[in-house]
């Protein structure tokens, strides 16, 4: 047994884990680990870094084909219905005109009548009124003016804030870290990933250094630099390359297009080096790394409070306990990804329901069958995040010595453990170093109890 180091204690923070890597192998083969993937995603960031040519030029001849345009805020001043001016005495139709104030650009205040809706073939006008923000699209060219869409921006910018305020007023200065991981999050997609990928670069490649950096920054920016956040970094980034793998060996056999979207068909005519199928399993590897670190987070959690509470537990008795938790979290989880995909496809499953197709081709349909790719190989990755996890923080906390009973953790006072005296543990109860992790340890206790 090696000193008592107080691994999981309230104080140890970068120079305790710095003081322990000395002597502690396990904790050294994962810092090696984490700074590795560090210097590797620093590296792959500056070499990918975009010079913005790319999204320029994609830029000009999205103008080019006229499918950029400005876009202004405007209120409706005036709706009409009347009959269509294209409308026949033997087939009448009733069309809807508006009549707008623009808000800003350079006709700022002017009253402007829109092109006329039918009410019979486009229902997007229908529920506008006296008094509506909208959203105006303005081409120059022609100094001509035409319905985007309401202006949504102020009740989102109202719910931003609410959700600001919800998340400040629980989680304090930990909301506010978090609220900074996401702001740093959207910072690396929107700065790096996307222009990288208009540069040329490949996208699996961009979404795999914009997903380690995310993870870097987002897990200690929140949860500290201590060997906690270390721990479940280097379960995340275990999982998220297993999940990479996977997802490579199905995206490839499922030989998707990538254009079975408005978006897939619109990239190729203003980015045409594009690989749109790569593009899929970059977002695949993106939207992965979500999960992934809430199941690192928590298990590598459970294991510290295990060892604090025990510290007499086993390699084997840590791993096993923690898998037991980690067993309720990846049911859980799993369905919840399931639900995420099936919640945001729901229009194109009414659709598919309404059709003649069985299940299984309307599976086989590249819209569909994505989202299974992605669910399943993103939920096998955070299964295995359970075990990767739960293995590296209890062999990691094992090594660092047990807590001698009644010694506050960390060297500070804190309330006492109720684990019982090292080798007065409970009858059957296996104390001490105890025997290697077995495989046996990750299935579930024939005689476990049931609801």
């Amino acid at each position: 047994m090696r000193g008592h180091s107080h691994f999981w204690g309230p104080e140890w923070g970068p120079r305790a884990m710095l003081e322990a890597w000395r002597s502690d192998r396990a904790l050294q083969a994962v810092l090696v680990f984490v700074g590795l993937a560090i210097l590797a995603a620093a590296v792959g960031m500056a070499l990918l870094w975009p010079t913005g040519a790319g999204r320029d030029a994609a830029r000009q001849r999205a103008d080019d084909i006229g499918i950029v345009y400005e876009r202004l805020a405007a209120t409706v001043v005036e709706v009409s219905d009347r009959a269509c001016s294209y409308s026949a005495p033997d087939d009448p139709q009733a069309c809807r005109s508006i009549i707008v104030r623009v808000d800003e650009g350079p006709d700022a205040g002017a009253q402007v009548a829109l092109p006329e809706f039918s009410l019979e073939y486009d229902r997007t006008a229908i529920r506008i009124s006296p008094a509506d923000k909208v959203v105006l699209g303005y081409e120059a060219s022609n100094d001509y003016y035409f319905f985007v869409d309401r202006d949504r921006r102020t009740p989102l910018l109202w719910l931003a804030i609410l959700f600001a305020a919800v998340v400040l007023a629980l989680g304090r200065w930990r909301g506010g870290l978090a609220l900074a991981g996401m702001a740093a999050t959207l910072v690396v997609l929107i700065a790096f990933a996307a222009p990288s990928v208009l540069d040329g670069n490949d996208p699996v490649l961009v979404a795999v250094v914009a997903a380690a950096v995310i993870a870097f920054v987002s897990l200690y920016l929140t949860h500290g630099l201590n060997v906690h956040t270390t721990v479940a970094l280097a379960g995340t980034l275990a999982s998220l390359g297993l999940t990479l793998g996977l997802s490579w060996i199905f995206f490839g056999l499922a030989d998707f297009t990538g254009l079975a979207t408005e978006e897939g068909l619109t990239l190729p005519l203003i980015a045409a080096d594009i690989d749109l199928a790569s593009l899929l399993l970059g977002g695949a590897i993106i939207g992965a790394l979500g999960a992934l670190d809430d199941v690192t987070v928590t298990q590598v959690a459970t294991v510290a409070e295990l060892r604090y509470r025990s510290p007499d537990l086993s390699v084997r008795q840590l791993i096993a306990s923690g898998i037991r938790v980690g067993r309720e979290h990846i049911a859980a989880t799993v369905n919840t990804l399931l639900l995420a995909y099936v919640g945001a496809g729901l229009p194109l499953l009414l659709l598919f329901a309404v059709s003649d197709q069985s299940l299984a081709m309307a599976a086989n349909s590249e819209l569909i069958a994505v989202e299974i790719v992605r669910t399943l190989c993103g939920s096998m990755g955070l299964v295995a995040a359970v075990p990767v996890t739960t293995v590296l923080a209890a062999v990691v906390a094992a090594g660092s010595g047990a807590i001698p009973p009644g010694e506050p953790a960390g060297g500070t006072p804190h309330e006492e453990s109720d684990a019982a005296p090292a080798g007065e543990g409970s009858e059957g109860e296996v104390t001490g170093p105890g025997p290697a992790p077995r495989w046996e340890d990750f299935a579930p206790d024939e005689d476990q109890t049931r609801w």
